[in-house]
């Protein structure tokens, strides 16, 4: 058993399975991790779900500083005592899904990194609100469900291909940097994982008229999905299926494509027909 985990049985602190707790202790795997996000000591780190600290620790070896932001309070003293050795480091209390990451990150050099070993129930909403946000973030690296990596990574036409794969592509550049297999967290989960890195991208993958309507329109494309774009427009932009073909053809469209098809260019510009055709009337 290793150190860490003797804390964690010494602690008597239970795993918190309604928290997604599942962690790493093996030393070369974390710092295979640390490594693979290209971490060095020129950037600053937030850090989303340090739990037993062992990633931190490596996050610390690599960084200038590490920010680390913990739901689960019983372990703040732990993570405090473990990480005494590192000054670089400073623990926070916290909730990713409701911080304000901009008075949480004031301090950091900009932009930052992000690192984060996700549970499994907030990994949606997370990666939305991270790569959705306007903080000066210059690499998220992910560890999360093997089959949200593969989504996340997904192309037009393929299964995974969705809000979260086109948002995450609209703004970053993906990779997956390593698998990692079930049994190499504590408690074992029931699925595989993976280490995936976001690079934010110099300019977004396309460039709409409007941001917005660029993502209601998307929204469309997938809401429902195995039906044409044309009825994904007429249920999501509540438009009358005739006003829903001129837009098609105004993009150059066939008005019988699905949705869950359309390059994300494609939908650029039958996003700017939908500003141009609005800033008409």
């Amino acid at each position: 058993m290793s150190k860490r985990k003797e804390r964690i049985r010494d602690s008597q602190l239970a795993y918190k399975h309604g928290l997604g707790q599942n962690f790493l202790y093996d030393d070369d795997l974390l710092e295979a991790l640390a490594t693979a996000s290209g971490i060095t000591d020129q950037d600053d780190v937030l850090e989303i779900g340090p739990g037993a600290g062992t990633l931190t620790k490596h996050l610390a070896q690599h960084a200038h500083f590490v920010r680390a932001l913990e739901l689960d309070e019983r372990l703040i003293p732990l993570l405090k005592a473990y990480m005494e050795p590192y000054a670089n480091v400073d623990i926070v209390q916290g909730d990713a899904l409701t911080a304000d990451l901009s008075a949480l990150t004031s301090d950091m050099h900009r932009p930052f990194s992000v690192v984060a070993n996700i549970p499994y129930y907030i990994t949606s909403p997370l990666i939305m609100r991270l790569v959705s946000g306007e903080w000066p973030i210059q690499r998220i690296a992910l560890m999360v469900q093997k089959e949200v990596a593969e989504k996340i990574l997904s192309h037009p036409g393929e299964d995974g291909w969705g809000m979260l794969a086109l948002t995450c592509q609209y703004a970053y550049d993906g990779r997956m940097a390593m698998e990692v297999p079930a049994r190499c967290f504590t408690p074992v989960p029931k699925v595989d994982s993976a280490f995936i890195i976001l690079e934010k991208k110099d300019t977004p993958a396309v460039s709409p008229r409007s941001e917005a309507d660029f993502f209601r329109v998307a929204q469309a494309a997938f809401a429902l999905r195995r039906k044409t774009m044309t009825n994904g427009l007429c249920a999501a932009l509540h438009l009358e299926r005739e006003a829903a073909a001129v837009l098609m053809e105004q993009a150059g469209l066939d008005i019988k494509v699905r949705g869950e098809t359309l390059q994300m260019d494609e939908l650029r510009r039958l996003s700017d027909a939908w500003t141009a055709q609005k800033t008409e009337v």
